[in-house]
């Protein structure tokens, strides 16, 4: 049987071991920006920039594993599937897509992510908020389709 000073031992190790997981927390340059009218443009830097740009503020319970392993997905994942860092090298139909995803997201409650605003408190997006993203979004991607 193992002891309880054994154990307790053992945990101690392993959460010390995990901390030396490389994990990738970069900032890569910004090549490109979305452009927006300031009030949207204010309320993308409040609440989707963190995840959806190269300008992620790094807290400090992202260099603590395992919790840095969910930030770093999180973020990655999220600069995979909308970097507004890089918004300008998407091709316009990749553009459109992106921002009707963003309408569906905000609409659905489904961004910023619910485990997410409970440290955030700020990326919390009030009804007005959704409002104008979606306005802006869907003005944004009828303009890309080409339509008035």
């Amino acid at each position: 049987m193992i002891s309880g000073r054994t154990l307790t031992r053992a945990v101690a190790f392993v959460a010390l071991a995990i901390q030396l997981v490389p994990i990738r927390r970069d900032n890569p340059p910004t090549t490109s920006t979305v452009t927006a009218p300031p009030q949207v443009t204010a309320i993308l830097r409040r609440s989707c920039y963190s995840c959806h740009s190269h300008e992620t503020a790094w807290p400090w319970y992202s260099h603590v594993a395992p919790v840095a392993w969910l930030v770093a997905r999180d973020v990655h994942e999220g600069r995979r599937h909308l970097n507004f860092s890089d918004w300008s090298k998407e091709p316009p139909n990749i553009q459109q897509e992106r921002l009707l995803d963003l309408v569906d997201e905000v609409q659905h409650g489904d961004m910023p992510l619910w485990y997410y605003t409970p440290l955030h408190g700020e990326a919390r997006l009030s009804q007005a908020d959704i409002d104008t993203l979606v306005g802006w979004a869907e003005a944004s991607s009828a303009k890309l389709a080409g339509k008035p």
